[in-house]
């Protein structure tokens, strides 16, 4: 059971667990994930730790070095904001869906957002929306569901693929599609590929916080949605986000 309550000016959520094991299952849960953050925040440090010896030595290149720890301080920082997000849409504080927003001028946003990061990975992204579709979430949350969807493509598709993002409604179901020729992921792997922190054998060597998929999923479900991934038709992933009409 959730109550909402205000501390100090805040909103927060107290949660009374009813069941017998249900408080168990909770702090199993909280343990897993609390080691989980340690772990993927342990090699960005370590790889920073490294740096800044190495920066010690009589000829290392000080200007070169900074960079490299710049980029270990942007990947922590990221992993830590996306565990935050994570956490305020879990616990409520975060509202995924009051309104619906038309969806093709927030889809052009992003994909305008990274163009050039898309660029510099040599991914290709294509737009096929409609004009006229809304999708039941507000506008934040739409675009920090695109942008996650078409990073995981740009991390991790590889040099020379086509990313589509498309949008069709049929019926009572709308659907978002993100799709790209890419290298793709084992079908075992598929069914993991929403859960927190998981990257598959090909994606380790990749930067990324290994939330993003999670982030997709949290807001597609909170919208009453649901989200699959697949095989694209021949090779590379397709992740489908299925909403309800508004």
């Amino acid at each position: 059971v959730r109550v909402p309550v205000e501390v100090d000016g805040r909103h927060e959520t107290l949660v009374y667990m009813n069941e017998p094991g249900e408080l168990a299952a909770y702090e199993e849960l909280r343990a897993g994930f609390t080691a989980a953050v340690s772990h993927e925040l342990r090699t960005p440090l370590a790889r920073l730790l490294a740096l800044l010896e190495t920066a010690l030595l009589p000829d290392s290149n000080p200007e070169e070095l900074i960079e490299q720890a710049r980029l270990e301080v942007e990947e922590i920082r990221e992993l830590i904001d996306d565990v935050l997000f994570l956490s305020e849409l879990e616990t409520g504080h975060q509202v995924v869906s009051l309104t619906s927003t038309s969806a093709r001028p927030a889809v052009d946003q992003v994909v305008r957002g990274l163009q050039e990061r898309s660029e510099r990975a040599g991914i290709t992204i294509v737009v096929d929306t409609l004009p006229d579709i809304d999708v039941p979430l507000r506008p934040r949350m739409l675009r920090v569901l695109v942008q996650n969807l078409a990073e995981n493509a740009i991390r991790y598709a590889g040099v020379g693929a086509t990313l589509r993002i498309s949008l069709r409604e049929a019926g009572s179901r709308i659907t978002l599609e993100a799709a790209d020729n890419g290298i793709g992921v084992p079908d075992d792997d598929l069914p993991r590929l929403f859960e927190r922190f998981y990257r598959s054998d090909r994606s380790r060597a990749s930067r990324g916080t290994g939330l993003g998929l999670a982030i997709v999923k949290h807001i597609v479900t909170s919208a009453g949605g649901s989200v699959e991934a697949s095989r694209s038709t021949g090779r590379g992933l397709s992740i489908r986000c299925l909403f309800p009409t508004p």
